[in-house]
């Protein structure tokens, strides 16, 4: 169109005449979410209805919370173990100095609400291993990654398989960044993707008897603030799409190299045999919850499945460590990935001593006695309880309620 066109004076359009049947759009300069709703396939009340689980409240976390807050998704969940450390505070858009030694998560929901208070956010301290149940991943319709270790990832991925709901993942270094989307249960997941030297350096982490080495692994990636604000734009505008029911390319990768400025997408390979690949079916809902006993869940478990029964543990118990020296042997009850080497050495005389663990639980254990949280079930947890002739799923229900108030706020 040349500068001389008719149509290319600002005037034209205004002085046409407007079709008897074309809607007027209105602008309401009073509606937070006016020029939103103004996106053809934009629909607010959907985001309002979205529950999001955004697991890890770091510079990626604080970038996606601002943007959840601002699209108005109705209700956030938000899980982090750490608390706020000066360091953070280059990266970290929620973050303020006065917030010292607070955890990230908590304070990272108190400026979420700050920014939209139409926003229902609730903090969990806690890892997202031991504290977060599978009834929230099934609860949720995404989550979004912001993660710094493979452990952490490759549980996600399973977690999400079993609920069947997608994730959205990322990974940041200096100013380069990845964005995931994975949509159970037909696209590649994020284990379909990990190379055996992937697994060799998550077994990195931990000993040879599977105690968790103190401080390996565990260095800090550096990353500017400009890469984070970038990948968690884009990991909530799949996370958008996954809403709305907009297409996205699951089971991908977009790369981008900030040094270069340029992206690439590439296509993950999905592995037919990948240990990720389990989808539990629908639970069924128990009035009980981790504090109730192992044995109240077999009495309830019996109204569906024959005996024996047995719990079936998705997270390995150090039930007891015995000095090979000395034979002194220390109650632990702690999952594996929470007992450190220096935590085995034996009290008497300092020898490392070796770890027993449980993968499941009989009925006629001692360890029936026990709560389900003494064993490492999280609250609001789906779990397993194998009968003589079938398996049956049941979902701690009786925990919902303390949900809302954020689990792992009382407890560590």
């Amino acid at each position: 169109m040349t500068d001389d066109s008719p149509s290319s004076f600002p005037g034209d359009a205004e002085r046409a005449p407007r079709p008897l049947d074309e809607p007027v759009l209105v602008i309401d300069e009073d509606d937070r979410y006016g020029r939103l709703r103004l996106i053809p396939w934009w629909r607010q009340e959907r985001l309002a209805a979205a529950h999001v689980l955004v697991v890890g409240a770091g510079a990626l976390g604080n970038e996606v919370l601002k943007n959840l807050a601002l699209v108005g998704v109705g209700k956030v969940h938000v899980g982090d173990l750490d608390e706020i450390e000066t360091s953070n505070l280059s990266r970290s858009v929620l973050f303020r100095p006065g917030d010292g030694g607070q955890p990230k998560a908590v304070v990272a929901a108190r400026r979420v609400r700050e920014i939209n208070p139409d926003v229902v956010v609730i903090p969990i301290h806690g890892d997202i291993i031991n504290n977060i149940g599978l009834g929230l991943f099934a609860d949720v319709d995404v989550v979004i990654g912001c993660l710094d270790n493979r452990e952490a990832r490759l549980w996600v991925n399973r977690q999400c398989w079993k609920a069947g709901t997608p994730w959205v993942d990322s990974g940041i270094q200096e100013i380069q960044g990845v964005v995931k989307v994975f949509v159970p249960p037909d696209s590649a997941c994020y284990e379909c993707a990990m190379t055996e030297r992937d697994y060799q350096l998550l077994n990195l982490r931990y000993s040879c008897p599977l105690l968790r080495r103190d401080q390996i692994m565990e260095g800090k990636v550096p990353t500017a603030p400009t890469i984070a604000s970038m990948m968690a734009g884009l990991e909530v505008q799949e996370a958008l799409k996954l809403i709305h029911g907009l297409p996205v390319a699951a089971g991908s990768a977009l790369v981008f190299n900030g040094v270069a400025n340029q992206f690439y997408s590439t296509r993950l390979p999905r592995r037919e045999d990948c240990l990720s690949h389990e989808t539990y079916p629908e639970p069924i809902g128990l009035p009980l919850g981790h504090r109730d006993s192992i044995a109240a869940l077999f009495e309830a478990a019996r109204e569906t499945l024959e005996g024996p029964l047995s719990l079936a543990l998705e997270r390995d118990l150090v039930v007891a460590v015995t000095c090979a020296r000395c034979s002194e042997r220390v109650e632990m009850m702690r999952p594996r990935n929470r007992v450190r080497m220096v935590d085995a050495a034996c009290p008497r005389c300092g020898n490392p001593g070796h770890p027993e663990t449980a993968h499941t639980i009989e009925e006629d254990s001692p360890l029936a006695l026990r709560t389900l949280a003494e064993v490492g079930v999280p609250p609001y947890d789906v779990i397993r309880v194998d009968g003589a002739a079938s398996s049956g799923f049941f979902l701690l229900a009786g925990d919902r309620a303390e949900g809302d108030r954020g689990w792992g706020l009382g407890e560590r």
